[in-house]
């Protein structure tokens, strides 16, 4: 599973070895950055137990580590827009 923008995931030990504390933390965006084979640079926000982000991180794990609480939600389809009737103007009275 390749984590998502909004996706919230439990981070424990089995991501990293920094995580003796295991930590809920909410996707911003999977970096680009180089890495070894199975790991992933994470950007995003460290959760509170109410699920309020209380600190900004980016985080190196191991892909297979990694548990998914929350998925994001799907995106919404596009909508197609219906051409706009021109305003009628009438002319007004002043004085």
């Amino acid at each position: 599973m390749l984590p998502r923008s909004g996706d919230v995931l439990h981070v424990t030990r089995a991501a990293s070895v920094q995580f003796l504390r295991p930590i809920m933390f909410r996707v911003i965006r999977v970096l680009d950055w180089p890495t070894y084979d199975g790991w992933l640079w994470l950007d995003g926000y460290e959760l509170n137990a109410a699920g309020d982000a209380v600190n900004r991180r980016s985080i190196f794990v191991l892909q297979e580590g990694l548990r998914q609480l929350q998925a994001a939600p799907a995106p919404r389809q596009h909508t197609v827009r219906t051409a706009r009737r021109p305003a009628v103007r009438t002319p007004v009275r002043v004085g």
